[in-house]
């Protein structure tokens, strides 16, 4: 039976930092590894303040106001959601070997089981869902 999620949300308005945002997923897969005693790799602690890191940069660069992060472990796996006041979809872009930047989506993609995007009444909710063991098994998105 799927255990309940343990959560964390944080309302992030304009110009607030993206440090800030990584220390929020570090020091919440602390107490999820060390409270609650769920395994937790240090790769997959990486891999979650990286696509933090990605999926706040695309709201703090793209979306008017504040956005929205929660961070929610449920089955031995991570579910890292944005939400931001800009209804338009990301897109990844054609690829391009000599293209500076703009490789965030694609390396989030890259990393996640799953990744999806919904278009909401004022804005996007995008959620990526990563693993939190080292194993690098099942499905991508």
């Amino acid at each position: 039976m799927p255990t309940a999620p343990l959560s964390v949300s944080r309302l992030f308005e304009v110009g607030q930092g993206i440090a800030t945002a990584r220390h929020l997923a570090r020091d919440f897969l602390a107490d999820v590894r060390s409270v609650h005693g769920l395994p937790v790799s240090p790769l997959a602690v990486n891999t979650v303040e990286l696509v933090v890191s990605e999926l706040v940069t695309n709201a703090r660069k793209y979306a008017p106001g504040p956005y929205l992060l929660t961070l929610a472990v449920r089955d031995g796996t991570i579910d890292i959601t944005v939400q931001d006041g800009n209804t338009d979809l990301p897109s990844l872009s054609a690829q391009d070997p000599s293209r500076i930047g703009q490789h965030g989506l694609e390396v989030v993609k890259a990393v996640c089981q799953n990744f999806q995007v919904h278009r909401e009444p004022a804005g996007k909710r995008i959620t990526a869902t990563l693993g939190l063991s080292d194993d690098r098994g099942g499905p991508r998105a």
